[in-house]
């Protein structure tokens, strides 16, 4: 688990991988990409992750999405 953008807390989320300070699940990305979703649909949806920033590498979630689809040929 890459913890510089992931977490894992018992009292948040009942202890489900979440995007880090937000409620997130990273589930929730996963369900995007396979539903064919984009990772701007994503941003859209749960704009915590995306923070506003939509300018160049953006913010580290998004970082972060771009290596999995990369690594996992997603999309």
């Amino acid at each position: 688990m890459n913890e510089q953008y992931i977490s894992r807390e018992p009292e948040v989320m009942s202890g489900a991988l979440c995007f880090k300070g937000t409620r997130v699940l990273v589930q929730n990305l996963f369900d995007y990409l396979e539903g064919n979703s984009s990772i701007e649909e994503f941003l859209d949806d749960f704009p915590s992750c995306g923070s506003g920033s939509r300018s160049g590498q953006g913010t580290p979630i998004r970082r972060y999405a771009f290596c999995l689809t990369s690594q996992f040929h997603v999309g």
